[in-house]
């Protein structure tokens, strides 16, 4: 029913990514599509693209308060999507989820404290912790049989350090794509809630679950569970509105969500959305569910495509298993890459290393300038991610072909993949 093949031109647009890659490579050939930051190359639901035309036509655009109509569409999206009922009073309107990160970090610590997360992790993590004058207290993900899995005992020993008040978690995980399992949520709450430590849970990405997968909503758990934890989402990922700050924060415990509302009274005097967030909002809830479902196949199609790619064409890449999301993980510290001694950008690259190991500032150059690929580097999600890329699969198929096809012709030049490598074919 929708067009999800067709490339739309953001060029000139001011679109983020866009001036990031020609920051980084003023030279970077025409018609490269950057592969980094979340947001979607697919044209908008068209129901959107509708609804906002004709509500324009009569509409001032003053202050808007959060009326009945966004009120329940998000709580009957969560209902329908999430098996979670929840009650109006429990929504507060956020003007992006990164701004609800630094909120609760003022709400719930103080200058000091120790706020957990799990890294290698999204990079406002940090910064909402450290921009704050709090301390990051990394609670290290393990990788188990090829996948990544919490580990409970450091996080048991962090969270009863009585300054330790806060885990912000991720869920599924930014960039692991992890989709956490019930009884995985379960433990986290019992070490939390036996421990006095807050959780905020970042589920912005919980409408992107793969084939074969199921998500929990945090504070679906209910119970103490609930009583301890708030969550924090949006339609922006789910429907590619990410420039409206269309986010919210659900928090079921009168006294955390006072605690949180209190704080972002203290810092904005007129908290809320702008007029075109909310009925954004309202139609994505309430007439889009068959754009998303459509969206979710060609999803899943692009994960499909581009671990064939790799396994056949450039098996020294790792490409962990996608559960959720749609921003892909890959281990690239296998390939071995050395810069010329006469690159001068090599003087910037990390010391150190196994053997056969890449560092992140050469491999973030050969991507950028010599394969023409830009991702999200490894290393700005914390040390843990060194060596390993986040490749954006919100694209048409065509764009990831090409994409992997230039990471490949570059490989060549250096040696780097076997041409025997049979032909690949979409």
């Amino acid at each position: 029913m929708y067009d999800f093949t067709s490339r739309v031109n953001r060029e000139g647009t001011g679109a983020s990514k866009y001036i990031a890659m020609k920051n980084i490579n003023p030279d970077v050939p025409e018609g490269i599509v950057p592969l980094s930051v979340a947001d979607m190359e697919f044209k908008m639901a068209p129901e959107i693209i509708r609804g906002l035309t004709s509500y324009l036509k009569d509409l001032v655009l003053g202050y808007t308060a959060p009326g009945d109509a966004w009120l329940d569409s998000i709580r009957g999206w969560m209902r329908k999507r999430h098996g979670w009922e929840i009650e109006r009073e429990w929504i507060i309107p956020a003007e992006g989820v990164i701004g609800a990160f630094f909120n609760a970090v003022q709400a719930f610590t103080g200058p000091g404290d120790g706020v957990i997360i799990m890294t290698p992790v999204y990079p406002p993590f940090y910064t909402a912790v450290e921009r704050n004058g709090r301390r990051v207290i990394r609670n290290e993900l393990k990788v188990e049989n090829g996948r990544y899995v919490i580990d409970f005992a450091d996080l048991e020993k962090k969270a009863q350090v009585p300054e330790n008040k806060l885990l912000i978690f991720c869920n599924p995980h930014n960039p692991v794509g992890r989709v956490w399992e019930r009884q995985e949520l379960e433990q986290i709450s019992a070490i939390c809630i036996k421990n006095n430590v807050t959780v905020v849970s970042d589920e912005i990405h919980f409408d992107f679950i793969m084939k074969g997968y199921k998500h929990t909503v945090f504070t679906s758990l209910g119970g103490e569970a609930a009583e301890t934890s708030l969550v924090l989402s949006a339609p922006s990922k789910t429907f590619n509105l990410a420039g409206l700050h269309a986010s919210y924060a659900v928090i079921p415990n009168p006294a955390i969500r006072k605690r949180y509302h209190d704080t972002l009274l203290t810092h904005c005097a007129h908290p809320g959305l702008n007029s075109l967030a909310y009925r954004a909002t309202e139609i994505a809830y309430t007439e889009c569910e068959t754009w998303l479902d459509e969206l979710l196949s060609v999803l899943d199609s692009n994960k499909r495509f581009v671990e064939r790619f790799m396994a056949e064409r450039i098996p020294s890449i790792k490409v962990f298993p996608l559960e959720g999301t749609y921003l892909q993980w890959w281990d690239c510290r296998n390939l071995d890459l050395k810069m010329p001694e006469a690159t001068p950008y090599s003087r910037l690259s990390d010391a150190g290393g196994p053997k056969g190991y890449t560092d992140s500032r050469e491999l973030e150059h050969f991507m950028t300038h010599e394969a023409f690929l830009f991702l999200d580097e490894g290393y700005i999600f914390g040390e843990s991610g060194k060596g390993h890329e986040r490749i954006n699969l919100a694209c048409p198929q065509s764009v990831l072909q090409e994409s992997l096809e230039r990471l490949e012709k570059a490989l060549h030049k250096r040696n780097l993949v076997h041409s025997a490598a049979k032909q690949f074919r979409c």
